[in-house]
């Protein structure tokens, strides 16, 4: 046996440290991952639904999400994104085979960073809009509009699509910690 040999046979040989280290990842993922999907399909759905028709001065008036590019931003981002984390599953279970490439993790991480831009792109406009119409804007004229069942929803939206950057953003730095362990 020469000296490559006993270092691949020392590479394959893990602690039980690191395989409940390895054991804790893996959860963690899936659980960020089951996160994700389920905290950006409540955000759509709840911003897809919201609707209401409040009568004022004798007109009917109605607040849904397609009256607002931002709120329908939200809406396909959320859904993009849902969409995109169940394929990210799917991947970050070919990745725990044994034999799979660690260095694929790369292509898990830009997965994870795209998913998370987008995300928190749709959040944020939707969120700017959100408080526009909640307080106002005094310098720009613009009075509060919100004070209604339409925007306690959009909120428990918006809030709903905020835990699952959070939790892309924990996956994305979960991804580059694998990297970085991966020794590539």
């Amino acid at each position: 046996m020469d000296y490559s040999d006993k270092q691949k046979q020392n590479a394959t040989f893990t602690t039980p440290t690191q395989s409940a280290n390895g054991f804790l990842f893996i959860i963690a993922q899936y659980i960020l991952r089951v996160f994700v999907i389920a905290f950006s399909l409540a955000g759509a759905i709840i911003t897809a639904t919201a609707y209401e028709s409040v009568i004022v001065f004798g007109i009917v008036m109605d607040a849904k999400y397609t009256y607002s590019a931002a709120f329908r931003y939200k809406v396909v981002a959320d859904s993009v994104v849902c969409g995109v984390s169940v394929l990210s599953v799917v991947i970050f279970i070919a990745l725990n085979r044994p034999k799979s490439n660690p260095k694929n993790y790369f292509y898990l991480f830009l997965n994870d960073l795209g998913s998370l831009l987008l995300l928190l792109s749709g959040c944020s406009s939707a969120l700017a809009i959100g408080y526009v119409a909640q307080f106002g804007e005094q310098k720009m004229g613009w009075i509060m509009i919100c004070d209604s069942q339409y925007c306690h929803k959009t909120t428990t939206a918006i809030v709903s699509t905020f835990i699952a950057v959070i939790c892309l953003l924990l996956l994305t730095i979960l991804s580059a910690y694998k990297l970085k362990s991966a020794h590539i």
